[in-house]
């Protein structure tokens, strides 16, 4: 049974990752199309996404305290639900308003969706399979920006973007199934009340600062109201953090980062993240305005790189059983910021087979530090307070991923000014790489300060004989 869990639990809530990863990589390739036919413009259209976000953020803090309260299998199979129905909601949409009520739904549902769904997964992993569960958990989720563009260029191009929204239909009765079928439910004998002030900055501080992030460089608003958009967040977050070292509950529980391995995994695991999270930002630009590639071309160059995260799945539980944790943050977090720097070099002249070598192994080589990352995190936090550092773990991930794509566009905008061009150029994104690979390096110091065996229990490095082989089985 442990072994079917290490397969088929990850693979339900993958299920969910990859309605979430389909939906965001399809929609980017589409929105020109769905804006004429709702009758408003591409910008007024990306501004009306942005409310999923928003939304997700929002709820993100309380996902762990919610699935505590009704149970985390319950909890999965209505986010599940509401999802998808939000998501034929969206294809029915026949205007503006409504695709902003529908997206907002959805985003209700994703913050629900994934990060209960992982709580389940890791309360019913043992610790020595846990490195294969994650891996197999992401699988599915890399296959949503690998065929996202060109699936959502040939929808929309020979039938209808409508029918992006209900792909989601036959994922989610599949997924909502399997959960039933086979995943378990842990009930929680003492939920603490709900931290409703804690609930109210952590989201509407996380939802400020990390939607004002997203659309920095992006043309959505004024700089001005963008700059006040974060600072509002931020100094809501800073109040939040007060107000948690106060109560006994707090809606995440901060508390926690005095376990090494999920401090290292927040506080240097962003630093790479931050730097990780602006490559899909900056490589499609670069393609685009600096190489003159169209749309369709430049998706199936970027590509690239989520096949080679994809291969790597099946390779990191082997990797960490040779290397250990330590070692191998370590050296494949700087071959990882290598390959983010080469991409500073790309010309137009560059041969295409260089491109798509370099493209391919830093996509290999970053795939393996989030997986080593996501699970390492978990490595000495027991099932007692598994749902609050899952909670206090995601929402660090989605503000260093949004940071990411702020960081670049701030280097691009710096790099244009210093040059005095008003257009972008080659040269502002070989800055923006070198600078982004860089900010990842910073993440080095703090690896080198984790234990030689840390995570042991879950890389099986350094164990003997016996201990080996029940980790070979993950």
């Amino acid at each position: 049974m442990a072994l079917a869990n290490s397969r088929i639990l990850p693979l339900v809530v993958a299920s969910a990752l990859f309605m979430e990863n389909m939906d965001s990589t399809i929609i980017a390739t589409s929105l020109p199309a769905m804006a004429r036919d709702l009758g408003t413009s591409p910008v007024s259209l990306k501004l009306a996404f942005t409310t999923y976000l928003i939304t997700l953020t929002v709820f993100l803090p309380i996902s762990a305290w919610i699935s505590d309260k009704f149970g985390a299998k319950r909890v999965f199979r209505i986010a599940m639900v509401i999802f998808t129905l939000a998501s034929l909601a969206c294809a029915a949409a026949p205007s503006l308003g409504w695709l902003v009520a529908a997206r907002a739904v959805q985003g209700l549902g994703g913050a629900m969706m994934v990060p209960v769904g992982r709580i389940i997964v890791l309360r019913g992993t043992p610790k020595s399979e846990l490195v294969g569960a994650m891996a197999w958990l992401t699988v599915p989720a890399l296959v949503g920006p690998l065929i996202g563009p060109p699936v959502g260029g040939f929808i929309t191009t020979y039938f209808s973007w409508h029918w992006i929204f209900w792909l989601h239909l036959p994922v989610g009765i599949l997924g909502i199934t399997m959960a039933t079928i086979f995943m378990p439910d842990f009930p929680v004998e003492k939920v603490p009340p709900l931290d409703i002030k804690g609930f109210f900055l952590s989201g509407i501080g996380l939802s400020l600062t990390v939607f004002g992030m997203t659309i920095v460089g992006r043309d959505l608003l004024s700089g001005p109201v963008t700059a006040g958009l974060v600072i509002i967040g931020l100094a809501l977050v800073f109040l939040y953090i007060q107000h948690a070292r106060r109560v006994p509950n707090p809606i995440l529980d901060i508390s926690l980062i005095h376990i090494d391995t999920l401090r290292v995994s927040i506080l240097a695991g962003s630093a790479f993240r931050i730097a990780a999270g602006a490559i899909p930002f900056l490589l499609p630009l670069l393609l685009q305005i600096g190489f003159h590639l169209s749309p369709f071309q430049s998706g199936l160059i970027t590509c690239t790189s989520a096949a080679g995260a994809l291969m790597m799945k099946f390779m990191a539980a082997r990797a960490l059983r040779t290397f250990g944790y330590r070692q191998l943050l370590i050296f494949n977090g700087v071959i990882a910021c290598a390959f983010m720097a080469m991409m500073g070099f790309f010309r137009e002249s560059t041969p295409l087979a260089v491109i798509y070598g370099v493209l391919l192994f830093g996509g290999l080589a970053r795939s393996l530090q989030f997986t080593s990352l996501n699970s390492i995190a978990y490595a000495d936090v027991d099932n007692k307070h598994i749902s609050r550092a899952n909670g206090l773990y995601t929402v660090a991930q989605q503000l260093s991923l949004a940071l990411g794509v702020a960081f670049a566009a701030i280097i691009l905008e710096s790099s244009q000014w210093i040059r005095g061009a008003t257009e972008l150029a080659q040269p502002d994104f070989s800055a923006a790489f070198l600078v982004v690979a860089f900010s990842g390096l910073l993440a080095i110091p703090s690896f080198m300060s984790l234990s030689p065996n840390a995570g042991a229990a879950l890389s099986g490095h350094g164990l003997g004989p016996t201990a080996r082989q029940v980790t070979e089985k993950a």
